[in-house]
């Protein structure tokens, strides 16, 4: 039996679950499970991205994409999505979970921090450790009572390893990592299955979200080759599409240019040269 054939067989008929999902990695795994035939249920805060991804998909792939406003640090919000989502998958239920909304704010350092800071530490961990946990516990529950399902958590190089500007970042992303493992361990028994991805350098948005600044957003990439939203997505489309019967526990996927957190090859351009 083909990969394609076990994936089919595995969730047909399903529907996956996708958080952060306007753009990045979050729409490149909305793409690689559309083009698998697995109809979607997309949630971010910018719904016009959410729009028109869900239009494009539906177009190219022939699935059925519902898109609906989520803010995982809202309450309210993940119980309208979780609602709407469920709506959308009726009988079947939700199959596959793929919890990427998260971001990184800001590098300052713990000694010279200030009050801006702090509201920066309090963003990061509401939104990739409380939003996580919300999102989670809104839909593992009929996962569980299907017997069927797979919850995808994005994780990061930053929780395996820490630098400098990075600490309440790298927290954060610690924390998905062992949330991630005490929830496999609370899953022991059932059929549900959780996966943590930890890429390192992704080109996305994800620097200019942290650094708000074009050019210094471009200079964490300068010289190197980062990987790509989609690589990320191959990660998350080969997880999701093996047999039931098997649980990849844990991904750490990084560019060949870099061997660590704070250890990257840069090569010499010609405006270096």
């Amino acid at each position: 039996m083909s990969q394609t054939e076990e994936f089919a067989a595995d969730l047909e008929g399903g529907m996956a679950v996708i958080t952060g999902a306007s753009a990045g990695i979050g729409a490149a795994v909305a793409a690689r499970l559309a083009a698998r035939g697995l109809d979607l249920v997309l949630g971010a805060r910018r719904t016009d991205r959410l729009e028109s991804l869900a239009a494009a998909l539906t177009q190219e792939h022939g699935v059925g994409v519902c898109a609906h406003a989520l803010d995982v640090r809202d309450s309210v919000s993940v119980e309208a999505f979780a609602q709407a989502a469920e709506d959308f998958a009726g009988d079947r239920g939700v199959a596959v979970l793929v919890n990427n909304a998260g971001l990184a704010r800001g590098v300052a350092r713990i000694p010279s921090a200030t009050a801006e800071s702090e509201d920066d530490w309090a963003e990061m961990f509401d939104t990739n450790v409380m939003g996580l946990l919300r999102v989670t516990r809104r839909f593992v529950a009929d996962m569980v009572a299907r017997d069927r399902g797979h919850i995808v958590n994005l994780g990061s190089l930053a929780g395996i390893e820490t630098y400098e500007g990075g600490s309440v970042y790298c927290a954060t992303k610690a924390s998905v990592r062992v949330i991630t493992r005490a929830l496999r361990l609370e899953l022991l028994g059932t059929r549900v299955r959780v996966t943590c991805v930890n890429p390192g350098l992704v080109e996305t948005e994800f620097s200019l979200v942290r650094l708000q600044d074009a050019d210094q957003a471009a200079g964490v990439y300068a010289g190197m080759t980062p990987c790509t939203a989609d690589d990320v997505a191959r990660c998350i489309q080969w997880c999701v599409g093996l047999p039931a019967h098997m649980s990849i526990e844990e991904i750490q996927v990084q560019p060949v240019d870099q061997a660590s957190a704070q250890k990257v090859h840069r090569r010499k351009t010609d405006a270096s040269t």
